[in-house]
């Protein structure tokens, strides 16, 4: 048999006892009864007033505690915002400075690209241009003087020429927006 069996048919052993046993230890104390029938108040109305009363009592300190386990939570989670903008603050500073070197490097290379190219024979400069993205070779030609720009875009291939002339001219125009791809 397994051990729930056993339990159960214990269980069951011990219920059927168990009434009888009450009753005949019930029976044997005296004065039981009439301690209870002692302990009923007399007036319905003074019980209410009695309840009433403890109620009033408790619900100060029953509110302060809970105010207080409120009060605990709302720090818990207050440590835990401040943690989470520490992190947050500390990986932006990670980034801002990312971004400066990452731009500091984007001016040196592309101040020295310029030169390159202003100092290239134009053939020479445009069939370089030709095999770069268009809006590198535009970024590129609009930092040349436009003698030098009119004389590379007249040796690049004529599409490539003139989709790079429509970023240019769209790159100066206020109007057009930023989030258009040019290409």
């Amino acid at each position: 048999m397994t051990g729930i069996g056993v339990t159960l048919k214990l269980w069951t052993a011990c219920r059927k006892f168990a009434l009888p046993a009450t009753a005949a230890v019930m029976l044997t104390i005296p004065g039981a009864f009439a301690q209870e029938a002692q302990k009923q108040p007399s007036d319905p109305a003074s019980s209410q007033d009695e309840i009433r009363q403890y109620c009033t009592n408790i619900a100060d300190s029953a509110r302060d505690q809970r105010y207080l386990l409120q009060k605990q939570e709302l720090e818990k989670l207050q440590a835990d915002v401040d943690a989470r903008i520490a992190v947050m603050d500390k990986r932006r500073a990670e980034y801002e400075d990312w971004l400066k070197r990452r731009d500091d490097f984007l001016a040196k290379a592309e101040a020295g690209l310029v030169d390159v190219y202003k100092n290239m024979k134009p053939d020479a400069a445009a069939a370089s241009l030709n095999e770069v993205k268009v809006t590198t070779a535009a970024a590129i030609i609009m930092k040349l003087s436009s003698r030098q720009s009119g004389l590379i875009l007249s040796e690049m291939d004529p599409q490539k020429a003139a989709v790079v002339t429509n970023i240019m001219s769209m790159a100066t125009d206020p109007n057009t927006s930023k989030s258009k791809d040019p290409t």
